[in-house]
């Protein structure tokens, strides 16, 4: 099995090496403040006895690949090697003034969209915690996506954060969940819409006034009438009236009265004048003089007629008496039903504002618990992903939906796709695979292109620098009889091995990794139900 090349995935990018780089600095370094092997800015500067500035990083890979070690500078002028130029590492100094000058530069973020500014000294906490730095996701999809943009790429984006609902056991994004409906609530909404359909239809049903009976001819629902006899009082008072008046008339008149009083008519009408009084004398006496013969005759039927007229006028007086006393009663009954309704609107009024506020609160209460169910599984998701990881130097990727890559990756939708970071031992390095369904490089368009890249670690500081390791790839034949099998060993002077200063390395690997053509052979199984296994091994022992 030959052991194929080395190639960077992306020459074009930046590798951060030992040092910081050159590009983060708001002006150009002095030549002092850079180091004499990778020619970056110090990052904890040695002096050599010979008087040239290494990063510390530096001199521990130069002593630990060279036999006898000559400073790189010195190299560089004719005629000065010496055995003063033979470098141990005792022969270093830590240079503290130099160290203090480099951490007091003004640099910059390099992440595109970080405006972020200051010294040296404070770099690497930002890279740390930079909201525009590329992140794989934590629960394992194989994205890259933005440290600020992860939450809402939890939530809405990554196909692996799902969740099942308690009711129906659908499974759900957290978006789909906010919005999702199971079948028992739409049942209750259909009923509850069914009740309202009745109040509706009752508060339609049409009622008639009280006052009805007297001609008021006012009707519609119940809250109509009520409103109606709360603020039509006088209009019912004047039906009252006109039905007294109409009793009065149809009162019926002495029999045979011979004597015509005009006052009495204009009584019985609710009316009186002077003037009529005063006529009504004058035919008196007028008839007086004319008629004295008379006199005696009529004066026997006068005074029957009039204590008629008397008890008829009583009977009049004691009848509209029972009518007032009547009206009466009825307007404090109408004053009792005002303040009785007027007090059932405050105490509505009441309710409602009550009703409203906790309706508020109970919303608030379901957001929360939205919230808090989403936050929860994103905990799931995430312990999950760490019982998934591997911790023996060897991960099997499963790839699903391989058309649609396959298809996203020619479009260049979506080129390349992380695996889950897994580790060579229980403390050691933490890696993943890059993979280019489509290929990158030499191998775009015609091969997949598999790469290894080396991620920032908890245990780094403890770690032996440059990565050495050697790194082996299977694309697994799903019928076991020929394996994709590709082999590499690291540069160690390229960048991509070295300690990441970023949260992970430019990645390294295998351009030629498998042809396309080969990948949909039927010969073969390494695509069987859309679903690859790609298999990576790091020998620890090498």
């Amino acid at each position: 099995m030959a052991l194929a090349p080395l190639v960077p995935s992306s020459p074009g990018e930046n590798e951060y090496p030992s040092g910081f780089p050159q590009s983060i600095c708001d002006e150009v370094p002095a030549p002092k403040y850079l180091c004499s092997h990778c020619d970056c800015v110090l990052n904890g500067a040695h002096q050599s006895a010979c008087g040239h500035r290494y990063c510390l990083e530096c001199i521990h890979w130069l002593i630990r690949n060279n036999k006898n070690l000559v400073c790189t500078k010195c190299k560089e002028v004719p005629n000065q090697q010496s055995e003063d130029g033979l470098l141990t590492f005792d022969q270093f100094f830590n240079d503290a003034a130099i160290n203090k000058e480099i951490l007091g530069l003004r640099v910059h973020c390099a992440n595109h969209g970080c405006m972020w500014k200051s010294t040296l000294k404070d770099f690497e906490e930002h890279q740390s915690q930079c909201e525009y730095a590329l992140i794989p996701c934590n629960v394992g999809c194989g994205l890259m996506v933005l440290r600020k943009t992860l939450a809402t790429h939890l939530e809405k984006g990554c196909p692996n954060n799902k969740s099942t609902c308690p009711t129906c056991s659908c499974p759900l994004s957290p978006s789909e969940l906010q919005k999702h409906v199971c079948p028992s609530d739409k049942k209750a909404a259909k009923v509850e819409k069914r009740q309202k359909d009745n109040k509706q239809a009752n508060s339609k049903r049409k009622e008639t006034c009280l006052f009805s009976e007297v001609g008021c001819a006012f009707k519609g629902n119940v809250e109509k009438v009520r409103e109606h006899e709360s603020c039509s009082s006088a209009a019912h008072l004047q039906l009252l009236l006109e039905v007294l008046r109409g009793v009065r008339v149809s009162v019926p008149s002495p029999p045979e009265r011979s004597v015509h009083f005009p006052g009495l008519d204009l009584l019985l009408h609710g009316q009186s004048s002077p003037s009529v009084c005063a006529q009504s004398a004058s035919e008196l006496e007028t008839d007086g003089e004319d008629g004295g013969v008379n006199d005696m005759a009529l004066s026997l039927h006068d005074d029957q007629a009039e204590l008629e007229v008397g008890q008829q006028l009583h009977a009049l007086q004691q009848r509209l008496q029972i009518m007032e006393n009547i009206i009466s009663a009825l307007n404090r009954e109408v004053e009792k039903t005002q303040l009785t309704v007027a007090a059932l609107d405050r105490d509505s009024y009441k309710s409602m504002q009550l009703l409203e506020h906790l309706e508020s609160v109970v919303a608030d209460q379901q957001q929360r618990m939205i919230r808090k169910d989403v936050h929860i599984v994103s905990l799931q998701q995430s312990i999950s992903a760490q019982h998934d990881v591997s911790y023996d130097g060897t991960f099997l990727w499963k790839i699903c939906d391989v058309s649609q890559k396959l298809r996203e990756a020619a479009t260049g939708q979506r080129s390349s796709q992380y695996s889950p970071a897994f580790y060579t031992s229980r403390y050691g390095f933490k890696v993943c695979m890059r993979l280019y369904m489509h290929g990158d490089g030499a191998g775009k368009g015609t091969h997949v292109s598999l790469f290894f890249v080396i991620m920032k670690g908890e245990y780094d500081p403890l770690l032996s620098w440059p990565f050495k390791h050697k790194v082996t790839f299977f694309l697994i034949d799903q019928h076991q009889r020929e394996h994709v099998i590709d082999t590499f060993r690291p540069d160690l002077s390229s960048m991509s091995f070295q300690r990441p200063v970023s949260d992970m390395n430019v990645a390294s690997g295998c351009p030629l990794f498998c042809p396309l053509a080969k990948l949909r052979s039927p010969k073969h199984a390494y695509c069987k139900d859309d679903t690859l296994f790609i298999k990576c091994v790091v020998d620890s022992s090498s």
